[in-house]
């Protein structure tokens, strides 16, 4: 089970995700009874089929925040901010592949405009991606309505380069996020948002060693905030990923930390 900063039970949590799936599966209501005998049965209307490139229907109620999962399995999430060079997304990504760990990509949209072949690049590798926002603005000085269009833009690249719109969506410029932007992702038809409670610290460029300390706070159930296009990241990310072996913890992505 994921941590929450919202005061919900298990059982609401996981009700929430199960609403969020039928939404945007276009799931159909249950069949009512059939009609007495003597009434003429009216004409079925056909359900409409949600297909993989649709834009996700508006979620009622606003996104719930993960922060981290509860520790029960030997698992972190590394999650990384989508942007900068895509030199240095190949080699972090190669990195990844030789220790066979799984990550999520929480993406920048302009960076997926800019860069097209990224989205490939990540879901091929067999990890997962993410929604952070069209230009990561500091979303908390943002009127409601210009958060959901930073998320709405974004969400919709995502759908027209990969067909899916991610399934989390993480605020820009905040380790957490504030209710308004709860409500706007779920208006979005994000069910959940990514925090995290581990911070490598690489977007500072403190250096291979600092980033390397920072990140070897994270235990089992962790999701540790890292980031693509920094050079200072690929350099930690071998001690990184052999720290956590040596600790027997095992990187996967989000969705299975906290599933």
């Amino acid at each position: 089970m994921a941590v929450d900063r919202q005061p919900l039970s298990r059982r609401r949590v996981l009700g929430l995700g199960v609403a969020s799936a039928a939404t945007l599966a276009g799931c159909s209501t249950p069949p009512r009874a059939a009609p007495p005998a003597t009434t003429q049965p009216r004409p079925v209307e056909p359900t409409p089929t949600a297909t993989s490139s649709s834009t996700p229907a508006a979620l009622v109620g606003p996104a719930v925040e993960l922060v981290r999962g509860d520790g029960t399995r030997p698992q972190v999430a590394l999650t990384f901010h989508g942007a900068g060079d895509l030199g240095i997304t190949r080699r972090v990504l190669d990195i990844l592949a030789q220790h066979r760990a799984k990550v999520t990509v929480l993406a920048v949209g302009t960076w997926l405009a800019a860069s097209p072949d990224a989205a490939k690049m990540i879901v091929d590798g067999g990890h997962e991606l993410g929604n952070h926002t069209w230009s990561h603005p500091a979303l908390s000085h943002l009127a409601p309505s210009a958060v959901r269009a930073e998320i709405e833009r974004c969400r919709d690249r995502l759908v027209q380069l990969t067909g899916s719109p991610g399934g989390w969506f993480r605020q820009s410029q905040g380790q957490h996020a504030t209710p308004d932007e709860l409500a706007e992702a779920g208006r979005a038809g994000y069910s959940r948002v990514l925090s995290y409670d581990v911070d490598s610290l690489d977007w500072q460029d403190p250096g291979p060693a600092t980033i390397r300390r920072a990140t070897a706070a994270a235990r089992a159930g962790s999701v540790v905030s890292m980031h693509l296009g920094h050079e200072g990241t690929v350099q930690a990310l071998p001690g990184i990923l052999a720290d956590l072996a040596d600790r027997g913890l095992v990187p996967v992505t989000a969705n299975d930390l906290l599933r």
